[in-house]
């Protein structure tokens, strides 16, 4: 542990070098509103009318409205909608969330175009977003039709997709993006919201920040702060150019970009993220206000591509692009969002048509499919039922990486009659000097996801690499913390210090698997990082540090960052995810009151968010109360039929003695969820221990066809055939652990003992 004055120098050294949250705004700036911007800036305001920014929201009103109340009905998988007019109002019949039918009045309408949607108010001040939406395409591209936006899921009354559950709320899932100076104003004792904003779409100051000072400024009445009386600037202060290299056929910049203002002010939106702070700042870092997320599994292919609905910014950060300096503004008008120029004239702007746009480059007739820049490097995945989106990782198709991890590529996405094997031999063969079988970090997290060994290597490379984008160094980061041991405490001593603080922020979260002792000499140091989700991460990892372990000043600094972490949850304290977060932090903290107050909260807000059931399980648990955990985890089966639940509730059963009970729900929560090999493993050795033990081999052979690289299930059925006396069987399971264990002491005199016993 580090003496007291070595914990007062680093106190000494933070408190010299972070900026306090908000030092570089100005804070008493308030909001003026569109009709005082456009008295100076006329062009930008003709620029912005009409655009879908300007469209993202409005009062329900025969001049909004773009859907058929004309006494229409829809249905979608037993869920019916009618849509018509009363009097001036526009109205819906359909199920609330007991499953009555009702009559709702929609109050407002929510984004133009592919589609828009109705949001319907309630009392308690929350607007949901209705799942029936108006598919607002020309009929003859399939659109003027109603649609449901889970198109092949039913979503009863109760479901968390349902239009009345929370992911429908439009208080905290939209608002923030499509109004401007939005105060969210949820009341956690009322649990009603108050909602407010300056504006109701997206108006100059959602991306220019509060005006009032640039106001005075141009009337003289203020003097100039260096950015004429704004929050921030926009546009690029290194004043680079971009000037074609004839050689290469490529534009560079004059100067490099000294900031990423404009892109961080974009992406406040234009990502997948979460909100960290009450009162977002214009104009400070991202990550000040905002958790960004990483190229998880679920969200991105292992290859970085896009999967879930994950919007730009992500994909954007890993683009060469951005690595060389393009913003938002080289490719976009910023007032009317649209592209500067159509089709290939604007990848022209930077890349020479003689070179790019020629048959030889692109191997497509001109002007027709494939000929587009933007067909083969910024393919389309479709959301919403109607909304295609471009990925922005600005890639080269790599056909190869689908033969090999399965990912899409732009060539199979218009030639669906062929296999990727056949667009990876026929790129090969138009680019033999191409990228065909080169490195690529998604080789890496796909091995990590499989569970390959060789991944580690991989994943620690990647981690220190500094010509990486950031984004892939943090998730490989991300990637090790669940698998770190005490060897990767060093990485993560080395990348906590790194320069970006989406990699230090990651490399805190990955101190999780470690012992609270070893955590603190690497967290402690950053509770005063200068970006607040550093600060948060570090002091996530420090929450179970106890108080005995600081002297001096370093209690009141730990205290001081465990405020602000707690704060950051309190944030969304409308959200069930939001409460399990607070329950770790007040069972980590040792006040379980608080802790399970928070679960049973999150219940409330979400019955079908499973891990609040399991924590306030387990806390009971831990308190000796197994009845009463017992009741929880029961609840929470009939709220969800999730099989972590009846996993956790087979568990509790053993303790209680009832084995043969334990039995069916370990058994019903393996067949349940046979992509969680852990399940598989624990119904194996209950039945090692029932009345049939010779039952636990073929549930255990039958797990690892689906979990070839699962060690746990390999030591099992090694263990459960050496100990029947099937010694050859035992060995040629340890055999293919000493593969997935390569050079491992244990495994290897393991297989040597096997082999003398007979096995071979």
């Amino acid at each position: 542990m580090l003496r007291s004055s070595g914990l007062v120098a680093l106190f000494s050294f933070f408190a010299l070098s972070a900026c306090g949250p908000g030092e570089s705004v100005e804070a008493s700036a308030t909001f003026v509103g569109r009709n005082t911007c456009s008295t100076c800036h006329e062009a930008e305001a003709k620029l912005h009318a009409g655009s879908h920014h300007d469209l993202a929201m409005d009062v329900a009103d025969e001049s909004t409205v773009l859907g058929n109340f004309d006494d229409v009905s829809f249905e979608h998988l037993g869920e019916s909608f009618e849509f018509r007019r009363d009097g001036e109002a526009y109205v819906v019949d359909t199920a609330d969330a007991t499953g009555e039918a009702v009559t709702f009045q929609i109050t407002h309408v929510f984004g133009v175009y592919p589609l828009q949607q109705y949001l319907i108010e309630f009392p308690d001040g929350r607007l949901q977003a209705l799942a029936a939406a108006w598919d607002s395409r020309a009929e003859e591209a399939g659109g003027q039709r109603w649609f449901h936006v889970y198109q092949d899921e039913p979503i009863p009354p109760g479901d968390a997709l349902h239009w009345t559950g929370p992911a429908q709320n439009w208080n905290f899932m939209c608002a923030d993006c499509h109004s401007t100076s939005l105060e969210r104003n949820y009341d956690p004792r009322t649990d009603t919201f108050a909602t407010s904003y300056t504006e109701m779409d997206v108006s100059c100051e959602a991306c220019h920040g509060p005006g009032s000072h640039h106001a005075e400024w141009a009337r003289g009445e203020r003097k100039d702060n260096g950015k004429k009386g704004l929050t921030h600037l926009l546009r690029d202060l290194s004043e680079g150019k971009w000037e074609m290299d004839p050689e290469t056929g490529n534009a560079r910049r004059t100067h490099p970009r000294v900031d990423r203002v404009q892109e961080e002010t974009c992406a406040r939106c234009h990502s997948r993220r979460g909100v960290i702070h009450e009162a977002p700042a214009m104009g400070q870092p991202l990550l000040d206000d905002f958790r960004l997320s990483l190229l998880e599994e679920g969200l991105y292919h292992p290859d970085g591509q896009i999967l879930d609905e994950v919007y730009v910014y992500g994909s954007f950060l890993q683009s060469k692009m951005y690595a060389e300096g393009v913003g938002c503004t080289d490719c976009h008008e910023p007032h009317t969002s649209e592209l500067l120029y159509p089709g290939n004239q604007l990848c022209a702007r930077c890349h020479t048509p003689e070179k790019y746009d020629s048959f030889e480059h692109h191997h497509h007739p001109a002007d027709g499919p494939g000929a587009a820049c933007v067909d083969c490097h910024m393919p389309e995945r479709t959301y919403m039922v109607v909304d295609p989106r471009r990925d922005h990782s600005i890639r080269v198709p790599r056909p190869d990486l689908s033969v090999e991890l399965g990912t899409p590529n732009a060539c199979n996405g218009c030639h669906d009659d062929q296999d990727a094997r056949w667009a990876a031999d026929l790129v090969a063969e138009w680019f033999p000097e191409g990228r065909t079988g080169t490195p690529h970090w998604g080789q890496v997290f796909h091995a990590a996801r499989e569970g390959r060994p060789e991944a580690m290597g991989g994943l620690v490379s990647l981690a220190v690499d500094p010509e990486q984008p950031s984004i892939v160094r943090a998730t490989a980061i991300s990637e090790l913390g669940r698998r770190v041991d005490a060897s990767g405490l060093q990485l993560i001593q080395k990348v906590v210090e790194d320069p970006d603080p989406l990699v230090r922020s990651a490399a805190l979260g990955a101190l999780e698997g470690q012992q609270p002792v070893q955590r603190m000499p690497v967290a402690f140091p950053h509770v005063e990082d200068p970006v607040r989700l550093v600060r948060l991460e570090a002091a996530r990892a420090l929450a179970e540090m106890p108080k005995a372990q600081l002297l001096g000043g370093g209690l009141e600094i730990l205290d001081d960052a465990l405020g602000e972490y707690e704060a950051s949850l309190r944030v969304n304290a409308d959200r069930a995810d939001a409460q399990h977060g607070l329950g770790l932090f007040y069972s980590g903290r040792e006040r379980p009151a608080a802790a399970e107050a928070a679960y049973r909260r999150g219940i409330e807000l979400d019955p079908n968010y499973v891990p609040n059931h399991a924590n306030l399980a387990e806390l009971l648990r831990e308190r000796g109360e197994e009845e009463r955990s017992r009741r929880v985890l029961e609840a929470g089966i009939d709220a969800t039929g999730d099989p972590a639940l009846v996993h956790a509730l087979g568990l509790a059963l053993v303790r209680a003695g009832e084995n043969e009970a334990a039995l069916t729900q370990l058994e019903r929560a393996a067949d349940l969820a046979p992509a969680v090999a852990r399940y598989a493993y624990v119904h194996a050795v209950a039945l090692r221990e029932s009345a049939d033990p010779a039952g636990a081999i073929p549930v255990l052979q039958n797990a690892l066809s689906r979990h070839p690289r699962d060690t746990e299930i390999l030591h099992a059925l090694i263990t459960f055939l050496r100990d029947d006396g099937d010694v050859a069987g035992a060995l040629h399971f340890a055999e293919q652990l000493a593969l997935l264990r390569p050079g491992d002491p244990n495994v290897d005199a393991l297989v040597e003992e096997l082999r003398s016993a007979g096995g071979r």
